[in-house]
């Protein structure tokens, strides 16, 4: 069986959708900054456009985390997109400075309505792709991202400068309603209401915060998103100001982070199943670390741009290896009609963390300085790590697949196969690890599932020897099998036999 989320023909659909949609993305992405610095002629103008992207994802987590709990979250997604879609069309109305409130209310609405789309998404993957493709799924999502900088990033700049925004505009207004097109191909799903699965007991923000296993994931994310924030505002003053680099240079070393964020976001896709998620978030958050600080450091011994090109490449890898890790624990930590509202409240800690950090950056920047700064900026990635050390293994590491953990339901289905019982239906697990059976209690469900298979070996020997259709029968039986042992003088056959089928071997006196 493939190990790949691709492998499911409706993720496919949605891939194919998230690559679509994230394209269109980077091209509004490219182009807006530019029009709002061109329209302000500062940059506070275009870091106030920014701060107001990540406002609704902050005021509406609560709200948009119960959507995505009680309303069916294909639906969610597909209202979701059409009216992206529809909110970017008065852009085609923007042409001067009178006209900045049209374009911030444009970039208000744009992020409100991605404020609920994410949450359902994420929380509809593991049950569209089941708990063992959950990371091949998430990093292939990650994955969208990166090819859609690529895609829509230099084709952005390229529309603006030939069809100015209204060609951009179009151009992402349809990329959404192909998108759309695609999520409504999708199987429809109703929110699962099952009592007593694993995970926080309170709906909610609260209820999701209150819960240890996913609550170390969200918190993690916080402090990268703060060194997010201050990277994002620092990142044109390093390569400016201290490399002494040009505007192509920003460009160039801002691109090549996709590099390694691809290549490991197809390593992911494929071989994601078979990867255990605790050592991947940590390796992940450690590696990112240690290479941020490395790249700010080295400044004191080069300023040539093709090593930094190369960092910057290498980079990529971990980032996406901490983000899809996250994400898949948050996923298991969370029982599925409480995911909406646990990816509201990741969205709503990432956004605040990367509001502070831009906050702080521009603050900061012309007292402290750019190095001070980004100093700072690799130290609160080292406290990620370090939080992701603590509490991802003080909530415990999830198995592999906990559909075959030991002492579930499913783990146990051959057992119950074989003696006969009735195979009842294995419920959504959550995503959680099962709690291991005390040590008497595994030793007993052992020795009655010898006894059951002994048992139901004993009545196939006895139906086939009271067959008088069965003539010239070759016994096949393996030695060793209860009726193949001689009876000990002295000693009942039938007995010798039960304890046999007890898994107590008779007493061999003839050696």
């Amino acid at each position: 069986m493939t190990t790949s989320a691709l492998a499911v023909p409706a993720f496919r659909r949605l891939w194919i959708a998230g690559l679509v949609s994230d394209a269109g993305d980077w091209l509004m992405f490219i182009a807006l900054p530019l029009v709002v610095l061109e329209l302000t002629g500062s940059a506070l103008g275009t870091s106030f456009a920014f701060l107001l992207e990540l406002a609704p994802a902050v005021l509406l987590a609560p709200v948009a985390g119960r959507v995505a709990d009680r309303v069916p979250r294909r639906l969610v997604m597909l209202v979701a997109m059409l009216a992206q879609a529809g909110s970017l069309l008065p852009l085609l109305a923007v042409h001067d400075r009178s006209d900045l409130p049209l374009l911030y209310g444009v970039i208000v609405a744009h992020a409100t309505l991605a404020a609920f789309f994410e949450p359902a998404k994420n929380a509809m993957l593991p049950a569209l792709v089941g708990p063992d493709r959950v990371v091949s799924a998430n990093a292939l999502a990650g994955l969208n991202n990166d090819l859609g900088r690529i895609v829509g990033g230099p084709l952005g700049g390229v529309l603006l400068a030939v069809a100015g925004l209204g060609g951009v505009v179009l151009a992402d207004v349809a990329t959404y309603l192909v998108a759309a097109v695609l999520v409504a191909t999708l199987p429809r799903g109703s929110v699962s209401r099952t009592a007593g699965t694993p995970g926080p007991a309170r709906g909610g923000l609260l209820g999701v915060l209150a819960d240890p296993a996913s609550r170390a994931p969200i918190v993690v994310a916080f402090a990268a998103a703060v060194a997010q924030g201050l990277f994002v505002l620092l990142f044109v003053f390093f390569v400016t100001d201290v490399l002494g680099g040009a505007a192509a240079d920003v460009g160039v070393l801002r691109g090549v982070q996709a590099i390694g964020a691809i290549a490991a976001g197809v390593v992911l896709g494929v071989l994601g199943a078979r990867l255990d998620i605790f050592r991947l978030t940590i390796t992940g958050s450690v590696v990112f670390a240690l290479l941020t600080a490395l790249t700010w450091n080295l400044s004191f011994l080069t300023h040539t741009i093709a090593v930094y090109a190369v960092l910057f490449a290498v980079v990529g890898a971990p980032g996406v290896l901490m983000g899809a890790g996250l994400t898949s624990l948050l996923q298991r930590a969370s029982r599925d009609d409480r995911r909406g509202s646990a990816f509201a409240a990741f969205g709503l800690t990432q956004a605040t963390g990367q509001a502070l950090g831009l906050l702080a950056g521009g603050l900061l920047q012309g007292a402290v300085g750019t190095l001070p700064l980004l100093e700072v900026q690799a130290a609160s990635y080292a406290v990620a790590a370090t939080l992701a050390l603590i509490l991802l293994r003080k909530t415990g590491r999830p198995a592999a697949n906990p559909a075959s953990a030991r002492g579930g339901v499913a783990g146990n289905l051959p057992a119950l196969r074989r003696a006969g019982r009735p195979v009842p239906e294995v419920e959504d697990s959550r995503h959680h690890d099962p709690e291991p059976l005390p040590a008497g209690e595994a030793d007993a469900r052992r020795v009655q599932d010898d006894v059951d298979q002994g048992g139901e070996r004993q009545e196939d020997d006895a139906e086939q020897r009271e067959d008088p259709r069965v003539e010239g029968r070759v016994d096949e039986r393996r030695p060793g099998d209860p009726d193949d042992e001689q009876a000990e003088p002295g000693k009942d056959p039938g007995e010798q036999r039960e304890q046999t089928a007890h898994g107590r071997p008779p007493v061999d006196s003839r050696t």
